[in-house]
């Protein structure tokens, strides 16, 4: 018994330390363990809410299908279910989701993937407000840095559509005051903050001057116009970085999706929003979805609850149509377009 402990623990050491994706930038593209990569990406959402075997299960789907990256948030209650890793009211940690949201995290690491962490002060629309003000919010940023110190392969968006005008908003003065508490704790850590529509030259300059993101993150509108602008906008809002001086970059984290109002995009929607992204110097992109808000219970609800079914078996004809696309033209490579 003993020779066999000693020659696992042999095996183990000469195997070296577990797999770590190290997450970073160059100029205007992320880079995985220092090579270009575009992050091609989910909304998983509720997944601090779904079981080790749906987990595992969805995230082998995923990178199946090309993907190397998931947004999940810290702060999700939808539907009766609060599966937060941090109180809505104070930002402590809620210790049984923090350890669900270390292990999301490392069983992405194993498969080279990336983790958008996101917070939200929250508008109650998907369960309570969430961290009102810059206390709790401060709290929440702590803690969530102090749990995934060690891990490379996440970044975190300080604060989910924070220009828009309801209890959401979180001004440029608290992000700059998040900014540096992640700065004097974990130096190399990615953040962002994510905005909601459309993007002119002054915000541009304020989220990389004042509250000194790492990149910017932009959330487009969701009409039927919107996949043909894409070029031309991710193009602008390059141009406008480079003018600021702080060359960054631009990263679609979550776009359209289908159930959310009146137009349903369809799979060639999603293709020429995607392509068009990555070949006008997008750094990344994601496949965006959630509840179905004319359905019975809002469903099917996709990542937003994951509690009894993965996120594969609640997507819809058109979505897994797109999906195909990916196995079949995965599209340019994966660096993208170099500035």
């Amino acid at each position: 018994m003993r020779l066999a402990i000693l020659l696992t623990l042999s095996a183990l050491s000469a195997a070296g330390p577990a797999r770590a994706v190290e997450l970073g930038t160059d100029g205007t593209q992320f880079t995985l363990d220092g090579k270009p990569a575009f992050l091609l990406g989910c909304s998983y959402y509720a997944g601090l809410g779904a079981s080790d075997a749906t987990l595992k299960r969805d995230l082998d789907e995923l990178k199946r299908h090309g993907f190397n990256w998931v947004r999940v948030w810290a702060t999700w209650a939808a539907f009766d279910n609060d599966v937060s890793a941090v109180d809505a009211r104070t930002g402590e940690p809620r210790q049984r989701y923090m350890e669900r949201l270390t292990r999301l995290v490392d069983a992405c690491d194993e498969r080279g993937m990336v983790v958008n962490v996101t917070l939200s002060r929250g508008n109650g629309a998907t369960g309570p407000l969430r961290l009102q003000g810059l206390e709790p919010h401060r709290r929440a940023v702590e803690v969530i840095v102090a749990a995934l110190a060690e891990k490379q392969n996440w970044y975190l968006d300080l604060s989910n559509e924070r220009n828009i005008q309801d209890k959401r908003f979180t001004s440029f003065e608290d992000l700059a005051v998040l900014r540096e508490i992640v700065r004097r704790r974990d130096p190399t850590r990615l953040v962002t903050a994510s905005h909601a529509g459309e993007l002119d030259k002054q915000d541009v300059s304020r989220y990389l001057k004042q509250a000194k993101v790492d990149f910017i993150s932009l959330h487009r509108p969701r009409n039927p116009k919107s996949p043909r602008e894409t070029a031309e906008r991710t193009r602008q809002v390059l141009q406008w970085t480079e003018e600021t001086g702080v060359v960054v970059p631009l990263h679609y984290d979550e776009p359209f999706r289908r159930g959310f109002a009146d137009w349903e995009p369809k799979a060639n929607d999603y293709r020429i929003d995607l392509d068009a992204a990555r070949k006008n110097g997008a750094a990344g992109w994601c496949f965006h979805n959630g509840h179905q808000r004319d359905g019975e219970a809002g469903r099917p609800r996709r990542s937003f609850d994951l509690r009894d079914r993965t996120l594969f078996e609640q997507l819809d004809a058109e979505e897994k149509k797109f999906l195909a696309t990916l196995l079949k033209d995965p599209g340019a490579p994966a660096g993208g377009k170099k500035r």
